[in-house]
């Protein structure tokens, strides 16, 4: 097969105060964080003017198309964590086991969900581990503090699962 299957390039996770708690690239050395950096905030602004025409749903659908190669979908908990993810719409080429639909072009927005359930699912698990603090991944708490460093994830195993979530995905999945 010669064409190519939609396939994810950037996983971000917002804290409720809209700093950058995690961002991964797939695959990283191919991509730009600075770059991706700044997609994720222009992001914030759309979070922020559909929140009061909102419904229950979590899932905010397409945010932006960055352009005709990169689009950007949210999902936003009820604690106020922001997930983005951006599809490189030409993101690998597709195999013999991709289904003639995954290489058709555009996305739906429930092409998503199992993504973001299962990244909502790491995120609880994280934040089940004693040893996790959420409040030290706040600015607020680093600035009372005067603490200095970074206040992203550093957990090899939410690391690891978001990985593992951007590999697995594909349009069409619907569980991860």
């Amino acid at each position: 097969m010669t064409g190519r299957v939609p396939s994810i390039a950037c996983i971000g996770v917002i804290g409720k105060h809209n700093n950058p708690l995690h961002i991964s690239l797939f695959p990283a050395e191919e991509r730009a964080p600075l770059e991706f950096q700044f997609l994720l905030s222009s992001c914030l602004d759309i979070f922020e003017a559909r929140l009061p025409h909102k419904p229950v749903d979590q899932d905010f659908g397409l945010l932006q198309a960055v352009d005709e190669r990169l689009a950007m979908y949210g999902w936003l908990t009820n604690t106020g964590i922001k997930f983005i993810i951006v599809v490189d719409m030409e993101g690998r080429p597709a195999t013999a086991l991709d289904s003639k639909a995954a290489t058709a072009v555009g996305l739906r927005d429930a092409d998503l969900k199992p993504a973001f359930r299962a990244l909502q699912t790491a995120y609880i698990m994280l934040l089940r581990n004693p040893f996790y603090n959420p409040d030290e991944h706040s600015p607020v708490t680093a600035n009372s503090e005067n603490r200095v460093g970074s206040t992203q994830i550093t957990s090899r195993k939410f690391t690891q699962e978001v990985k593992r979530i951007a590999d697995t995905w594909a349009p069409g999945v619907t569980t991860i």
